[in-house]
């Protein structure tokens, strides 16, 4: 298989398929938006937007099952917070593969980490 190949195979791989499927959607970039700066419940996250309760849930149960966020029960109610790490690591994961420059610091990322694995053991 080439290396097109494997990175075009990576990038369609699961996790970054449903992130990118979770980002298409202008009303939940905004919700990620809103995430950023603190945690809201549903009813909080609705109130910011002109969308039916139900709907709102809708795009929080996509950008949970893209691992974008998680939910927290408090109480009587259920609390939504940005998983940062999430889309931070699926996106330079993704620019890694896609760009030819960052192949190089890839390849001497993973050397660097089987030779630090070895020096462990």
């Amino acid at each position: 298989m080439s290396d097109l190949q494997e990175s075009v195979n990576a990038a369609e791989s699961g996790g970054i398929q449903k992130i990118f499927e979770a980002l298409a959607s202008a009303p939940r970039r905004k919700i990620l938006a809103y995430l950023s700066h603190s945690s809201l419940t549903a009813g909080e996250i609705a109130d910011r937007f002109d969308m039916s309760k139900p709907s709102i849930s809708q795009h929080l149960g996509v950008l949970e099952s893209a691992g974008l966020v998680r939910k927290e029960k408090r109480g009587q109610y259920v609390h939504y917070s940005i998983v940062q790490e999430s889309l931070t690591n699926t996106l330079n994961s993704y620019v890694q593969e896609v760009c030819p420059v960052s192949r190089p610091l890839k390849k001497e990322s993973a050397a660097l980490k089987d030779k630090t694995r070895l020096n462990d053991s």
